[in-house]
């Protein structure tokens, strides 16, 4: 590769493993779908490297319905991943683009002035006083406490596991342990103020929006509607929109020049938007950990002016794009991990009858065993609800499987059938119907979860009936990559 080749680093902080690529600079994406690229550069976009590595984060909470999550071991994870990469591509980055899980906070304390340093901060007994991850998962926040918190913005929610909803819990239960903090912000937010030196973090609009009371269209916090709740305002980050550069590095890292320009960490969703859509008329579906299905609305919609006319359910929720836009996105909870838990339960049940078999050896069989499930058992397969953990616009909802008979008990019948429900689950929350309405010809389908299992894809299918293509190139980190053709348009190659 030529020596004065511009680079892009993507960085992708997610739930269970950190995601790193080099992106060759220059290729131009549109909010709206497609993309162009520099004349005689078929090279733009390119991926040349990439790495990735489970985190292995998540930490026993004593709090009831908790999810936490250990940010040293998360730090810890992306300096593995990035020090794998190759050092003389490294050496020809020009910005840095990051993205991460959305909704989630973690809370530090930083002195004016004070430089935090990643060889710190990943330390097991890290000198920063620093909080858990407190994820998106979490749900600590009952119902009713949800009810009692003012109501946010036209067209914005808050959900438990929300970082607005969860600084609102800690300040009425533990108020003694934000007094300790300074600062509250996602964890790759608190990357970028980092390798940036910021005083105080600075939260793209995709991100504030995920948090609750953030006016996404005039990028503010909903400032005195909080204080009047009694919500600790003073942690809050800055907000910048998420086509801006929070800042330069401070000094060389990893081998990347000082000075190389850092994004505003963006919404891991959004950026698995951008790497995979391909055209206008697109929907983009993620399985991974959670899943999400999603179109790209017109340019012009505010959700605050949203009608009846949209078809849009109200489990339909509106992400911050790009260039303006908002993506109309069904985000279900239940998603990869709802498999997940039933092949570690699997697992159990085989330990409880006194062997052992691999994780790997299960998910293999149990998907060749519902791939050989024939039409007619199909027809009759059992009916899986598969919302384990319920859903955010009903956290009520729990599991329930019926229309169990002697004939559809085979453990491939089973699988194929929470498969289904998976699918089904989606389904419900944004039909196909609504695609036809809006214009939408094709889904385009990404996520570990689902590039790795045919049942799930074969349900998608069957459940949309238009085409699908199923993609692995769609990963958020390649996503935060490709957004240098708003963060860094100094980077754009002329068509």
């Amino acid at each position: 590769m030529p020596g004065d080749q511009h680079l892009v680093l993507g960085i992708d902080i997610g739930t269970t493993s950190v995601k790193v690529c080099l992106v060759v600079a220059g290729k131009t994406v549109s909010a709206a779908g497609g993309t162009v690229e520099g004349e005689g550069a078929s090279d733009c976009g390119a991926v040349l490297a990439r790495q990735a590595k489970d985190t292995a984060a998540d930490i026993r909470t004593s709090t009831p319905n908790g999810h936490e999550q250990n940010v040293p071991k998360i730090l810890s994870t992306l300096h593995n991943c990035i020090s794998r990469l190759p050092r003389d591509l490294l050496r020809q980055v020009r910005h840095i683009g990051l993205s991460g899980q959305m909704h989630g906070v973690v809370l530090w304390q930083q002195a004016a002035g004070q430089r935090l340093v990643l060889e710190e901060l990943m330390q097991p007994d890290c000198p920063v006083p620093m909080s858990p991850l407190y994820t998106w998962q979490d749900s600590r926040c009952s119902p009713t406490f949800l009810q009692d918190l003012p109501q946010p913005i036209a067209g914005s929610v808050v959900h438990s596991g929300y970082g607005c909803a969860t600084l609102f819990w800690l300040a009425k239960h533990r108020p003694d342990e934000l007094e300790r903090f300074t600062h509250a912000a996602t964890v790759q937010d608190l990357v970028t103020a980092m390798l940036c030196g910021l005083d105080r973090p600075a939260m793209s609009v995709q991100t504030a929006a995920s948090w609750g009371y953030c006016d996404a269209a005039a990028a503010t916090w909903e400032v005195e509607k909080l204080t009047e709740a009694g919500f600790p305002v003073r942690l809050l980050p800055a907000i910048v929109h998420s086509e801006q550069s929070v800042g330069t590095l401070t000094e060389p890292w990893e081998g990347i020049p000082a000075g190389t320009s850092v994004g505003s960490a963006l919404g891991d969703f959004q950026c698995s938007v951008l790497g995979t859509l391909h055209e206008a008329r697109d929907a983009v579906l993620n399985i991974s950990t959670s899943a999400q299905i999603a179109f790209v609305l017109p340019e012009g919609f505010r959700p605050d002016t949203l009608d009846s006319s949209s078809g849009l359910s109200p489990a339909v929720l509106y992400f911050p794009y790009f260039e303006g836009r908002y993506l109309a996105v069904a985000a279900s909870i239940n998603g990869g991990n709802a498999l997940a838990t039933f092949i570690r339960m699997l697992q159990q049940w085989t330990l409880d009858l006194g062997f052992h078999v691999p994780q790997s050896a299960l998910w293999e069989k149990a998907v060749a065993l519902g791939l050989a499930v024939n039409e007619d058992a199909q027809a009759g397969l059992a009916t899986v609800s598969p919302t384990l953990l319920g859903e955010r616009h009903d956290p009520s909802m729990r599991a329930v499987v019926s229309n169990l008979d002697p004939g559809n008990l085979g453990l491939g019948a089973v699988f194929r059938a929470l498969c289904k429900g998976v699918v089904s689950n989606l389904h419900h929350m944004m039909p196909r119907e609504v695609f036809v309405r809006h214009g939408v010809q094709r889904i385009v389908g990404g996520g570990s979860a689902l590039v790795r299992n045919q049942l799930l894809q074969a349900e998608v299918s069957t459940a949309y009936q238009m085409p699908v293509h199923f993609t692995q190139s769609g990963d958020a980190a390649v996503g935060a990559a490709l957004a240098a053709t708003f963060q860094h348009p100094g980077l754009r190659r002329s068509p």
